[in-house]
C-alpha cells in the first residue's frame, strides 16, 4: 500500500490526540508516524499523519476526521506536491577510529550535523526525508547505534496553496 500524508489544524486542548490515534485504531489502521507542534496561534496546533492505507480507506480517515469538532481544517498531500521532511538524532559507538570516520564520511554525505563527540561516541543531526533517513540508517548499519530517535514525518505543500 502507498504511503500518504494527511495535515490538519486542530484546537490545542488535552485530549485531541487521543481522539486522533483513536480514531486510527477503531479503524485498524496503524499510523505510521505522526508529528504535532503549535503554531504562531497558540490555540491551534497542526498534526501531520502519515499512514500506509489505499485511497478508500484513507478518504473514510479524512471524513471522520474532518467531522471531529477539534478538527479546524484538513488536507491530503499530493505526493507530488509535497515537502516531507523527518529528523533523526543518533548516538554512535565511535570508540574505534576506522568506525568514527566511516561515521563522520557517512554524517557528512548526507548534510548531518555533529552535535556532540566524545571518546566513546558522537551524536550526530540528519535532516531528509524519510526513506534519505532509512538510506542513511542502511549505510551505517556496520556502526553500533548506541541511541536513536525520529520525529516522524512532516510536510508541506510546494507553491502558494496552504493548509
Amino acid at each position: 500500500m502507498p504511503k500518504h500524508v494527511v495535515s490538519f489544524i486542530v484546537e490545542n486542548k488535552p485530549g485531541v490526540l487521543f481522539k486522533v490515534s483513536n480514531l486510527f485504531r477503531r479503524r485498524g489502521y496503524n499510523i505510521d508516524s505522526i508529528t504535532v507542534g503549535t503554531l504562531q496561534d497558540s490555540e491551534l496546533s497542526r498534526m501531520t499523519v502519515t499512514i500506509d492505507a489505499d485511497s478508500k480507506i484513507l478518504n473514510q480517515i479524512v471524513e471522520q476526521l474532518d467531522k471531529m469538532v477539534e478538527v479546524i481544517k484538513i488536507k491530503r498531500f499530493d505526493p507530488i506536491r509535497t515537502i516531507t521532511r523527518e529528523l533523526l538524532l543518533i548516538k554512535l559507538n565511535t570508540i574505534d577510529p576506522m568506525v568514527r570516520q566511516e561515521a563522520l564520511e557517512a554524517i557528512n554525505d548526507n548534510h548531518g550535523l555533529i552535535l556532540d563527540i566524545e571518546p566513546e561516541t558522537l551524536v550526530a543531526e540528519i535532516t531528509g526525508e524519510p526513506q534519505e533517513i532509512d538510506k542513511f540508517l542502511n549505510r551505517i548499519k556496520n556502526i553500533e547505534i548506541r541511541e536513536l530517535s525520529r520525529t516522524g514525518a512532516t510536510a508541506l505543500e510546494k507553491g502558494p496553496s496552504t493548509l
